[in-house]
């Protein structure tokens, strides 16, 4: 019988927990109705508002360490990628699921893949026949539509910010929003920010994508624009907020603001990198776990959380559950080593095949 193991996430950052989870309750009653058995540790669904108690009415099975999950499990379905202290606890031949990141975890890691003949699938890289990444698609939608509460409070009067509303009121403007990058983050943030009020425009080197950009369609209050120099400067110095959602498959992303540029803003203006997790697009954007993320250079009030999607802990499980289980369900008819050989967007997604990184991948 197959069986499925669901680790409490520990985070890399001090005091900043990850508060999502590899499988809801709902996905384990799936699996478990499908044949399965699911390990999970004790609390590790608490930060998303899912108890033990909903874990054991699903049908799982839940345990009090994570040694017994990783001892019981054959595929331990992880949000993060394991950390350090988890590293031990990996047996022999076991196979780990979660948005892996290979390119940015620590070499010790890489090492315990091939000693210990990992199998690494990454949520990240599982790619459709048209390029579209199904599991990284619904935590862009959340990331998008979580800036506008986050833009909201960078802004406010108490935390520094200009004080200014994104939606403005009759009389009074409303703020100047500026995303670059016009996939799904950033079309989702256009949406949110343009449905509020907001002047929003949003810059891309794709046509296609700026052509399709609902927001764009439906009429609502947005500009978009080719990414240049030129344009972004233009933008940029004007902007009330500046949304970083540019992106390249398997690559840093551009560097797209100097820090000319961020200098060029208003004083409590906003900036939110949502690239930061592949090195951000702005030449100010840094990882700050020590102040929450949120720090302030050149006058400019900076949000660089990576996987901010935490944040939205309880609808990004059930978002990443939804879309997960064709897969696990999959696998649990047909078995890991057939559907990992034979459905290709699976293919695409492994890292790593019994302790073998595959080339593009070695560090």
């Amino acid at each position: 019988m197959m069986s499925f193991g669901i680790t409490n996430e520990l985070s890399p950052f001090k005091d900043i927990p990850e508060c999502r989870v590899g499988l809801s309750p709902m996905g384990v009653h799936e699996l478990v109705q499908s044949g399965a058995r699911v390990y999970i540790e004790s609390n590790a669904g608490e930060d998303a508002g899912f108890s033990d108690l909903d874990y054991q009415t699903a049908g799982g099975t839940v345990v009090y360490t994570k040694e017994e999950v990783y001892e019981q499990s054959d595929i331990v379905l992880k949000v993060r990628c394991p950390q350090p202290a988890e590293y031990s606890l990996i047996k022999q031949g076991q196979v780990i699921m979660g948005f892996i990141h290979l390119q940015t975890t620590p070499k010790e890691f890489s090492q315990v893949v091939r000693e210990k003949g990992i199998t690494l699938v990454g949520y990240d890289i599982i790619r459709k026949n048209d390029g579209r990444l199904p599991i990284v698609i619904p935590m862009s939608e959340i990331a998008g539509k979580l800036s506008v509460q986050i833009a909201g409070r960078l802004l406010e009067s108490p935390g520094f910010g200009t004080g200014i509303l994104l939606g403005g009121i009759p009389g009074v403007p409303p703020a100047e929003v500026v995303v670059l990058g016009a996939g799904t983050l950033g079309n989702n943030a256009a949406l949110s920010f343009a449905s509020v009020g907001a002047n929003v425009y949003v810059l891309d080197l794709d046509r296609e994508k700026l052509e399709n950009l609902p927001a764009y369609i439906s009429g609502m209050k947005i500009t978009t624009l080719f990414s240049t120099r030129y344009h972004i400067e233009k933008l940029v110095s004007f902007a009330d907020v500046l949304i970083g959602a540019a992106a390249v498959p398997h690559d840093r992303p551009p560097l797209l603001v100097t820090r000319e540029m961020a200098a060029s803003m208003r004083k409590g203006s906003a900036i939110i990198d949502f690239s930061i997790d592949r090195g951000g697009c702005m030449e100010t954007s840094i990882v700050s776990p020590e102040k929450g993320f949120i720090y302030t250079e050149e006058g400019v009030i900076h949000f660089c959380m990576p996987n901010s999607t935490s944040l939205a802990a309880r609808t990004a499980t059930h978002a990443l559950t939804s879309v997960l289980l064709p897969y696990l369900n999959c696998i649990v008819k047909v078995g890991f080593e057939k559907v990992i050989h034979g459905v290709i967007d699976l293919v695409r997604g492994i890292y790593a095949e019994k302790g073998k990184i595959r080339k593009e991948f070695l560090t």
